[in-house]
């Protein structure tokens, strides 16, 4: 699959309009509410830009929400690409490239995570640190992308100052923030109980299928990235019951109203360009 992000960006930016956005925000399974939230919104599916498919996956709406939060001018992505549904590396990260096209210097990502770590139970917050890439392949090095070639430096994939703005946000609304290590596998099946214990093994504290691909394009475009996690589920062999994407669905939209009320505030302290 071969998309013209330029053509792809010059669309979005002629239904969103020219003012520059802020910051990008990436909602995952089943946190899409804060997109309704969004002041004066202007709503482009994913299928009215020149070559992208809508999104398949039960929680992911496939549409981009421009307008309002907190009055900074925000770009949400509600729903998202996966690895796991076949699509190539090119497309899954193709919305950062749009998003940086226009204006936005931060991403901020969601995502719905299984717990490794015995003491993050589900409902929990978690600002992410750090990443394991498993899933088989780079991203950095994308076609049609400004700076092609370029080795993207990963020494601190999430923005160490917008960390401690989130902690501080936490703090303020009394929303208890943990934070942790992303292992992103390709799926599409869950993990198995001996892989989770791998990547325990190997240091992580959460576990997903996503937010990998959308960070280190988001570095090899210069973009800071902050990375939140709302635990829906804990991981294979750590439950004694059988994990199903639609009970992760369901506690994401229960519990989101938390990360919701976190997003505002982080948006809210966002530094200004």
């Amino acid at each position: 699959m071969t998309i013209d992000l330029d053509a792809a960006s010059a669309a979005l930016r002629e239904r969103l309009g020219a003012e520059p956005f802020e910051a990008a925000l990436v909602l995952g399974s089943g946190l899409g509410g804060l997109a309704d939230a969004v002041d004066d919104p202007v709503a482009v599916p994913f299928t009215a830009l020149p070559g992208f498919p809508g999104a398949a996956v039960a929680g992911h709406a496939g549409r981009w929400v421009g307008g309002w939060l907190e009055r900074r001018r925000i770009l949400v992505q509600d729903g998202r690409y996966h690895i796991y549904e076949g699509w190539p590396p090119e497309l899954v990260c193709a919305a950062v490239y749009l998003a940086a096209a226009l204006g936005a210097g931060v991403l901020v990502v969601t995502n719905a995570a299984g717990s490794v770590r015995r003491v993050f139970e589900p409902g929990t917050l978690v600002a992410l640190t750090d990443h394991l890439n498993l899933m088989g392949r780079r991203f950095a090095l994308l076609r049609n992308l400004p700076g092609e070639g370029r080795m993207a430096d990963l020494t601190e994939p999430y923005d160490r100052e917008l960390r401690r703005s989130a902690a501080v946000c936490a703090r303020e609304l009394g929303v208890a923030l943990e934070q942790g290590v992303y292992a992103a596998l390709s799926g599409p099946s869950y993990e198995t109980p001996a892989e989770i214990r791998m990547v325990e093994r190997l240091g992580a504290d959460l576990v997903g299928m996503s937010t990998v691909p959308e960070v280190i394009s988001a570095r090899t475009l210069g973009v800071r990235s902050l990375g939140l996690s709302l635990v829906t589920n804990w991981a294979a062999g750590i439950a004694p019951t059988p994990l199903d994407h639609e009970e992760v669905v369901a506690m994401g939209r229960r519990t989101a109203g938390t990360l919701e009320r976190l997003l505002r505030r982080i948006v809210r302290e966002l530094p200004r360009a």
